[in-house]
């Protein structure tokens, strides 16, 4: 079908839905917001996108539909067929040579003003944009063509996902975010063979789904003479000594693995500038898609706490990879694979008291220790509903949620632990870094400050962190003052509450990105490059490289203890096991 590329809307809409101020499903998502929210968002995005493109290559808006449709990998095309025979109708008969993206969405009702709510436009009513950037001619094709359909009728508050073809990724993103175990785990140990959907990508890949008792963090069974079962890649006896590899290179070496509970952040949230980019888009951009869906629109591989993997996807994500864990594995092989990232988008420190602590896989008995870093750096500030404080996380409500998340690590760590509380973040630096840069969906006239962008969504009440993503500096202030006073909670419960544990010794941290910016500044660079443009509110690849590179060196000076010292057989290991079965 000729619109068969309005399934991009799709991918738009998730990477909305999924963002770090929500931690609910699609089906909640989509009663989410004013004006439309989520679903007006999706459609304004994509018809923009189309009108830009069809001016690029100088053709029309049909011709520029298919061309996108084009660009997604094929496995999604079915689903863009069902769609677009449906949604193609509503496009012939209702738009008017005098529309633009915003009076199109509002004129079929995915946008609407509520009677108690301003008008939500992704463009200012007068302006550089006009009915004329639609092209005069462009839909004279549509109107003459032999695929005319009956007229739609899309009511008052029509949903992105309960349209026919959307309906079924919805569902499938839906049970994906419903999930913080792996979700092909067939020993249940919850580590997987699988990278996406929570499999190694985050957590170690287990070396064998068949049994429980194997997996990455536990201490070896039988010194792993014949099989390797901490799946470290280590494994048989040396034949001059007779010892088994596991007792002469790591019986002594203080192995431990990485652990960080965390909102977007930690989970590295990121949607490709290209996507969203009419001057970038193209096929290649869009190949990663089913991996980057798989992961919740996250890279935990690439992170700055459980980043594995050299970065690959530099068409798509730019920027170097440093973490914690990689650091800790040069600085002792023997913790290969040992990194759980159990981040959510949209973690809370209730959400985490309440469930997603749970998630997490160690054996006081048959594990090692691990280096914890409780990093909730900004959501317990951040409602894309409101920016009053009432909808804050209280002081009072932090102290209790962290306890209760000690009282739990208490009880799952084994001894020899380490548990960093990770203060918040200072949010001013998005507006003021990125105020008046233009975003990546203005990219082609320069027409959309980030400024506008975050009005935008906040007039559709769904933006990431409408405290500090905001225009207004008395709420970006407020929300700071009270992002300082929940890193203060975190840190007296630090020194206040650390003589009630014995499995784990407790720190506070203050927040890496400070460093990082600092750090940034010094060398005369502006802010902006570490952010994620798409966004405005994430710290980029370049920036959680950095996050990394800094927290390790406060581990090194401060803390030496929480990441064990050099193992000084790791010539040895690389020599024999070389890359220790990959990841």
């Amino acid at each position: 079908m000729l619109y068969r590329a309005l399934l991009l809307s799709i991918f738009l809409l998730l990477c909305y839905a999924t963002s770090p101020s929500l931690s609910t499903g699609i089906g909640d998502l989509m009663v989410r917001g004013r004006n439309g929210g989520i679903s007006c968002a999706a459609c304004t995005v994509v018809m923009i996108l189309t009108e830009q493109v069809s001016v690029i290559h100088n053709e029309t808006i049909i011709h520029s539909l298919e061309r996108l449709c084009n660009y997604l990998p094929d496995k999604y095309r079915q689903q863009c067929r069902i769609f677009t025979e449906f949604f193609g109708g509503i496009l012939i008969a209702r738009f008017t040579e005098e529309d633009n993206p915003d009076t199109f969405c509002h004129k079929i009702r995915f946008c609407y003003t509520e009677s108690d709510k301003q008008e939500c436009r992704a463009f200012p009513k007068t302006g550089s944009r006009s009915s004329r950037n639609v092209h005069s001619g462009i839909f004279k094709e549509l109107f003459s063509s032999e695929m005319k359909q009956e007229t739609y009728q899309i009511h008052q508050d029509t949903k992105i996902c309960e349209l026919p073809g959307i309906k079924i990724i919805c569902n499938w993103i839906d049970k994906i975010l419903d999930k913080h175990v792996p979700v092909i785990d067939l020993d249940g140990d919850r580590y997987s063979t699988f990278q996406a959907l929570r499999g190694s990508s985050w957590r170690g890949k287990d070396c064998d789904d068949s049994r429980k008792d194997i997996h990455p963090g536990s201490r070896p069974i039988q010194s792993d003479r014949d099989k390797d079962s901490n799946c470290n890649g280590i494994m048989g006896v040396d034949p001059v000594s007779g010892q088994p590899y596991e007792d002469l290179y790591c019986k002594d070496s203080q192995a431990r693995g990485v652990v960080v509970l965390g909102d977007s952040i930690s989970a590295h949230f990121h949607i490709p500038r290209e996507w969203l980019n009419a001057t970038e888009i193209s096929a290649a951009v869009f190949k990663p898609l089913p991996f980057i869906l798989g992961n919740e629109f996250n890279w935990p591989e690439l992170s700055s706490i459980t980043g594995y993997m050299n970065n690959t996807y530099t068409n798509v994500n730019h920027g170097p990879m440093n973490s914690v864990y990689d650091y800790l594995w040069q600085r002792n092989r023997c913790n290969h694979r040992d990194y759980q990232n159990l981040a959510v988008n949209g973690a809370r420190s209730w959400s985490v008291a309440d469930t997603i602590e749970k998630s997490i896989s160690r054996n006081q008995i048959t594990d090692n220790p691990v280096t914890l870093f409780y990093a909730l750096v900004g959501m317990d500030v951040c409602n894309p509903l409101t920016d009053t404080v009432a909808y804050m996380t209280t002081p009072e409500e932090m102290k209790n949620n962290s306890i209760i998340t000690l009282q739990f690590l208490e009880k799952t760590l084994p001894a020899g632990s380490h548990v960093f509380l990770v203060g918040l973040a200072e949010g001013r630096v998005l507006y003021d870094s990125l105020k008046d840069r233009v975003h990546p969906i203005g990219s082609l006239r320069n027409d959309v400050t980030y400024s506008h962008f975050y009005d935008y969504f906040n007039c559709l009440e769904i933006s990431s962190c409408r405290g500090w993503m905001n225009t207004n500096e008395t709420i970006r202030n407020m929300t700071t003052q009270r992002a300082e006073q929940l890193s203060n909670v975190l840190k007296e419960v630090a020194q206040t509450e650390a003589a009630k544990y014995h499995n784990f010794k407790l720190a506070y941290l203050e927040n890496p990105v400070f460093k990082v910016f600092e750090h940034w500044r010094n060398l005369g660079r502006p802010l902006w490059e570490l952010l994620e443009p798409v966004d405005g509110f994430h710290t980029n690849q370049l920036g959680q490289a950095l996050t990394g590179q800094v927290l390790w060196q406060i581990l090194e000076t401060e803390y030496p203890d929480a990441i064990g010292p050099i193992n000084p057989f790791n010539n040895k290991i690389k020599a024999i096991f070389g890359d220790q079965e990959g990841y």
